[in-house]
This record gives C-alpha cells, sequence and structure tokens, in this order.
C-alpha cells in the first residue's frame, strides 16, 4: 500500500502550498510552522532554504561491511547536487548489516529482516520529515531493495544510487574475491591448501570499499533497479571507488528536482513491464536466486502483480550472456571496463528481450536512454552474442513437484549438469550441515537437505554460502545437490535449490524427508521430487508436529509472525 496522502487529503493540505513542495510546505509554511522552522535553523538551514524542496538523502554508510564503507562520501556528493539544483539537501542514515561476515553465524538470520527494518526506516524518515523527494544510496545485498520498497511505498520523487563493486583482490595472478575465500575453506578441509595460503586468500580477497565483485546478488540487484529505471544510466556498473561513481551521485541529486518538476513519482515508472525487464536483464547476467526473492517484495511494495512463474516465462526466451562469476570467469570490474550493462540492454532491446517504452528516472525512456549508447569492443568474452550463448534459456528455474507444491528457486547454469538424482542427507541446521561437510561425511550422490531454515523456521531465510563454498572447495561440485528451505547467497554455485515452499516450519513435505531417501531434481521439467510413494508421504505429515519458535520476542520473532512465503518474496506486509 503506498504512503502517499490520498488525492482528497492532497487537494486539501496542500492547496496553500506550491505544488512542488506539498510535503515540505505543509512542515514548514506560515506562521504556525515557526516551530519547525526553528528546529531547522538549529541544523544549518537559512530563511531562503525553507521556499526550497527538501531532498533527503537516505545514506546506509556504515563500518560494519566495505560495500558500504565509502557511502558517506557518495552522500554527500548527492547533497552537492541537490544543492546546485536549487534544492535543500537533508541527509539521514540507515542500517546495513554484512551477509559475508555473519554468513553461517546465528547472526544471518538478520539478514532478510534487516530488509524489512530498512525499507521501514527509510519510509520513516521521509514521510515523518515531509521531504518532497529523496535519493537511496544502497551498497550491499539487503540495503538495496529495501531503498526499492521505500521508494515504491513512499511514491515521492526519487532516484536509487549503488554504492559501487569492489575491485578484484589478486592471488598468486588470480582475482579473488570473498567467495574464493568460502571456496577456500573447503579447500583447507580437503587438505587442498594449508593454513599458510588460507590465510594469504583471506587477506588479499576483499582490497577496499564496494560491494562483492562477481554477479552476486549486490551486482545483481543494482542491475535490476537499473533496468527498472530508477536509477541514472550505468549506476550499475561503475567502481565504488571512481569519478564515476562521485559524477552519478551528484547526478542523481539533480535528478530528484527533475522528477518533482516533471511530477514523475516511482508509480510512473514501475510497471509489470518493467519488472519483466529487470528479470530479463537479471537472466542475461547470470543474477543471484535471491533477485526472485526481492523483485517479488519490490513488485508488493509497488501493487504490481509479479509471480515466481514470471522468472519462468521470461528466462524462456532470454539466454545468459554474461560469463560472469561464480558459474563464469570475470569479475564485475571486468565488465564494468567494457562499457557496463548499457551496451548489454541495448543488445537485447533491439532483439525484443526489452521493452524500451518505459519511463526511467532521467524523466526519458528506457529506449530514449539506450539510443546512442555503443556496443562493447569487439574481442571482448564477458558478454557471449546471442548466436553463442552461455545458456540458451534463463538460469534461473522455478520447480514444483511433492517436495516443492508452492515452488522452489534453483540456479541451474548447465555447468553442473540438468538433472540429479541421488539420496537425502537430512540436516535441521546449516551448522550441522557445514560440520558433515567439512569432516568428509559427504560422498558423491548425496543430496544434502538442509531445513528449518526458512523465513519462519529459521527464521530469516539464512543463505547457505558456507555449505556450497565447501561442496565447490572440496570438488563435490558436480558430485553431490543441496536443496534446502533457505536461500543462496548470490556467491552459490553448483546443483542447488533453494526458497522451497512451504518450508519445513510450516509443515511442508521437505520437513518430513528422511536420510537415505531418493530425491530427483530435474532442471528440464522443472521438477523437485521426493521418490517416495504419496500415502507415505501423507502418513509422515499426519505424524509431524510443528516445532516451538525460535524466538518469541524481537526483531526475529516479529519477521518470523509477519513473513510470508519466499515464492511471495518474504514481505512482512502482505495481510496488514
Amino acid at each position: 500500500m503506498s504512503s502517499q496522502p490520498s488525492k482528497k487529503q492532497k487537494s486539501t493540505s496542500a492547496a496553500s502550498h506550491s505544488p512542488h513542495r506539498q510535503f515540505s510546505g505543509m512542515l514548514v509554511d506560515g506562521p504556525e510552522r515557526a516551530a519547525s522552522r526553528a528546529m531547522l535553523h538549529a541544523v544549518g538551514f537559512k530563511p531562503g532554504d525553507f521556499r526550497k524542496n527538501q531532498i533527503g538523502i537516505a545514506s546506509t554508510w556504515s563500518q560494519v561491511t566495505p560495500c558500504n564503507m565509502h557511502i558517506d562520501k557518495l552522500a554527500l556528493e548527492s547533497a552537492k547536487g541537490v544543492e546546485a539544483a536549487g534544492g535543500k539537501s537533508i541527509i539521514f542514515n540507515t542500517i546495513t548489516i554484512s551477509d559475508g561476515i555473519s554468513m553461517g553465524t546465528e547472526g544471518m538470520k538478520y539478514s532478510l529482516a534487516s530488509r524489512e527494518v530498512i525499507a521501514d526506516s527509510i519510509e520513516t524518515v521521509v514521510g515523518c520529515e515531509g521531504l518532497d523527494g529523496f535519493v537511496a544510496i544502497g551498497g550491499c545485498d539487503k540495503n538495496m531493495p529495501a531503498c526499492v520498497m521505500a521508494m515504491a511505498r513512499l511514491d515521492r520523487p526519487s532516484v536509487f544510487v549503488y554504492g559501487g563493486t569492489i575491485l578484484p583482490g589478486c592471488h598468486q595472478g588470480k582475482d579473488v574475491d570473498i567467495v574464493s575465500v568460502f571456496e577456500a575453506v573447503g579447500q583447507h578441509a580437503a587438505g587442498a591448501i594449508g593454513d599458510k595460503e588460507l590465510a594469504e586468500i583471506e587477506q588479499c580477497a576483499i582490497p577496499g570499499p564496494g560491494s562483492c565483485g562477481g554477479m552476486y546478488t549486490a551486482n545483481t540487484m543494482a542491475s535490476a533497479i537499473e533496468a527498472l529505471g530508477l536509477s541514472l544510466p550505468n549506476s550499475s556498473a561503475q567502481a565504488a571507488v571512481s569519478d564515476e561513481k562521485m559524477q552519478d551521485s551528484f547526478d542523481a541529486g539533480a535528478a530528484v528536482l527533475h522528477l518533482i518538476k516533471r511530477g514523475i513519482r516511482p508509480s510512473d515508472i514501475l510497471s509489470r513491464d518493467s519488472f519483466l525487464n529487470s528479470i530479463a536483464l537479471v537472466t542475461a547476467l547470470g543474477g543471484s536466486t535471491n533477485a526472485v526473492l526481492h523483485l517479488l517484495a519490490m513488485a508488493h511494495s509497488a501493487g504490481v502483480k509479479l509471480h515466481i512463474d514470471d522468472f519462468t516465462k521470461v528466462g524462456a526466451k532470454t539466454p545468459v550472456l554474461a560469463d560472469l562469476k561464480p558459474s563464469g570467469k570475470y569479475v564485475m570490474w571486468e565488465l564494468v571496463k567494457i562499457g557496463g550493462t548499457l551496451p548489454l540492454m541495448k543488445l537485447m532491446l533491439e532483439e525484443g528481450l526489452l521493452n524500451g517504452d518505459v519511463m526511467t528516472v532521467t524523466g526519458k525512456t528506457m529506449a530514449q536512454n539506450l539510443a546512442k549508447v555503443k556496443p562493447y569492443p569487439k574481442g571482448q568474452e564477458i558478454i557471449r552474442p546471442l548466436s553463442n550463448p552461455i545458456k540458451k534459456t534463463g538460469h534461473l528455474a522455478v520447480l514444483y513437484g511433492n517436495l516443492a507444491p508452492g515452488g522452489a528457486v534453483g540456479k541451474i547454469s548447465g555447468k553442473e549438469g540438468e538433472r540429479f538424482s541421488g539420496k537425502a542427507r537430512v540436516f535441521d541446521s546449516e551448522e550441522a550441515s557445514m560440520a558433515a561437510i567439512t569432516a568428509g561425511k559427504i560422498k558423491a550422490g548425496d543430496v544434502i537437505v538442509i531445513r528449518m531454515e526458512g523465513p519462519k523456521g529459521g527464521p530469516g531465510m539464512r543463505e547457505m554460502l558456507g555449505p556450497t563454498g565447501a561442496i565447490m572447495g572440496m570438488g563435490l561440485g558436480k558430485q553431490v545437490a543441496l536443496i534446502t528451505d533457505g536461500r543462496f547467497s548470490g556467491g552459490s554455485h553448483g546443483f542447488v535449490v533453494g526458497h522451497i515452499t512451504p518450508e519445513a516450519f510450516s509443515g511442508g513435505p521437505i520437513a518430513v524427508v528422511k536420510n537415505g531417501d531418493p530425491i530427483t531434481i530435474d532442471g528440464v521439467s522443472r521438477k523437485l521430487t521426493l521418490d517416495i510413494p504419496q500415502e507415505e508421504i501423507a502418513a509422515r505429515l499426519a505424524k509431524w508436529k510443528q516445532p516451538k519458535p525460535r524466538y518469541t520476542r524481537g526483531v526475529l520473532a516479529k519477521f518470523a509472525k509477519l513473513a510470508t512465503t519466499a515464492s511471495e518474496g518474504a514481505v512482512t506486509d502482505k495481510d496488514l
């Protein structure tokens, strides 16, 4: 539901204010608002500033993670852009957490919940303080969709700025990143590398500010948001520390004023077609499974109908063209150097894979933004031609079957095969599975089942990067599959299926899988099957009892109580 006032409220409350200052005017115009102005004088307002549009800069700066450690500087640039365009900027902060640091611990349960906290906090500040528009700057996995959710809810002129990608580290002449470290843990457990080499990789993998360097969740969501039309062209493909990113931040501040003058709001930009564009670009880039969860949530906030099956429909006609990590060779910085995402988007537009008529925050359509974009340089190997794709159809497979009646999401690149059958090895937590993997207890042909990690059961739907990274590092990527009611990091690859719905805590069939049960994952027919008689499944479910909630107070208890299924985006405001 939008946080905009109703039309009736607008016509009454904004009658005495500029149509471009309908929110700030209510707070600072007239003798009766002298107390509000007095407080703003204390934070630096001059008398003339009260006649300007007040523009918020929602900064996710934090020393918690390298993804966001530089965003304070970007926020200052956006503020300069606002002031240069004739507005009055107000910088405010919200939280962020680090998936990469908390991964594999109890703390990671707060990750998905933070998306809701961040969206709520931005909505709260902008709504309370009467800001006419805002810039939202995100740099890590959850604060990015959170920014968009707030933009959609508030429906005030706004622009998203991506904090930018990290530069790669270097170990023994090869590019390394955070996923290299997770896989090195598996190599270490298998005896392939020793303590010294593990420490070397650990110390050089993250050389400075910016989001994780492959087509992981942050770069995926930045690209998805640009395809939605909510960020300026190529915002998704710039290094975190670069003149281009500083300019992008400055321009975003000015762009909000332009949107206000034009009367363009997120509801004019976010449509079913723009979300299908976003899915198409994520598919072509080989993006993270988290895009499914977050795009569903963002569409919900925008009041746009989107279903997990839309990923199947778009994937059926959209090839994977980007040879980017984790399944491919290259890091995001190398895509930045050859022109970023814009040449790919233009190619897709020309081939009918994108709708060019959708509006964007430039005030122009997607087609107009792409009109003068030049193609990639000849000889580059990062983005394949349509005649020679990485995969002819999408890698994001939505599976159904007796193990996932409500759907599940697989990341099936084809490199690990498209079908897997094996025997279940069941674990009721990520920690238990990780202990077994690193102890060498998982063998070829096993299907690792990690349950009680869903939105309600975890709670919080943790990412299984530790287990998938260890499996790859131990050389079992093509010999072992992993399924879960949790989710995956954008860095996860291998034969993996997550988001299983209904989850175990809610009595989904995954709750009654036993060690040794045969399981089949079919990426072609898109089936996830527990290969035992249906009567046996029903008998087991009849005996099953729901466990007690793991948290009964605080953020995680609230999230567990309110969150929808993964197939609905795990949002917390659906049925309020």
